[in-house]
């Protein structure tokens, strides 16, 4: 489905608007129809997806093993499935250079998503951990263009995955981080960095909203605010908690035979109306 240009630019402008250094944007990262809706019911301002948990939905490992095509129909069914803006995670863009990227961005807005993160990271045997710095932000740059020429204010996050890859510490995530600002990113993702004093480092030094990946072990968002996070998502986090109920809800089932594991589930009325029955 087409969205109309002008419907995706408000909704790209008032997620544009939530990132705010101090009161920072909080995503709990959502895979399907579902969980997108369970975040919005929530209160969630906007509905962030997760590549590893909607490539997990889909049957598919993460690390860019999906193909373009897949992804993006899971990311429309998702926005189709929410009021609020919707951002997508579309790992290194699922395209070998900047035009393919491009192509990326553009299927993203025709799903009706008006944020993505593209992320530095290589993936595959044989491959280092980073992008050199010149190649990522030529593709950053694709996907702005892109955005531009369509007419919407695209939010590209641009991930740096020096932390998470062990590839550099606060200095190489700077540098990383000017050259994806000046190509055009509009904030900088450092899944990885959660430590109080990296993280206020790295807030004061982009020039630009910072987004942190949080989880158990990390500071509160409160704590994150105060140094000056403008976006706090959790990743596969929700996706990998649900999974793992899953999982020992079934293995009690078949060893045991009881059910402990499922006591507390939400009940079938709600998540039916929630889904849109309209009982």
């Amino acid at each position: 489905m087409t969205h109309p240009t002008t419907v995706l630019r408000d909704r790209a402008l008032a997620f544009r608007s939530l990132h705010l250094p101090g009161r920072p944007l909080v995503l709990p990262n959502a895979w399907d129809p579902a969980s997108a809706r369970l975040v919005e019911d929530a209160g969630a301002a906007a509905v962030a997806t997760t590549s590893a948990g909607l490539a997990w939905a889909l049957g598919a490992a993460d690390g860019e093993r999906m193909d373009r095509e897949r992804a993006l129909a899971a990311v429309a069914g998702i926005a189709g499935a929410v009021g609020v803006p919707v951002t997508a995670d579309i790992e290194s863009g699922y395209a070998e250079d900047p035009e393919g990227v491009a192509g990326t961005v553009r299927a993203v807005l025709a799903a009706g998503a008006v944020g993505v993160n593209i992320e530095d990271a290589l993936h595959g045997a044989g491959r280092g951990p980073l992008r050199p710095v010149a190649e990522q932000a030529e593709r950053v740059a694709a996907a702005r263009r892109a955005a531009d020429a369509a007419g919407v204010p695209l939010f590209v996050n641009a991930r740096v995955d020096t932390f998470l890859r062990g590839a550099g510490g606060v200095e190489q995530t700077l540098e990383r981080a000017a050259a994806y600002r000046a190509a055009g990113a509009d904030g900088i993702f450092v899944p990885g960095a959660v430590d109080p004093e990296t993280v206020e480092e790295l807030a004061a030094g982009i020039d630009g909203p910072l987004n942190v990946m949080a989880g158990p072990g990390a500071p509160p968002v409160a704590d994150l605010a105060a140094l000056g996070v403008a976006r706090v998502s959790v990743g596969s986090g929700i996706a990998q908690a649900a999974h793992a109920l899953v999982r020992r809800a079934a293995r009690e089932l078949l060893g045991a035979g009881t059910y402990g594991a499922m006591a507390g589930g939400l009940d079938y009325g709600t998540l039916n109306a929630l889904m849109g029955d309209g009982s």
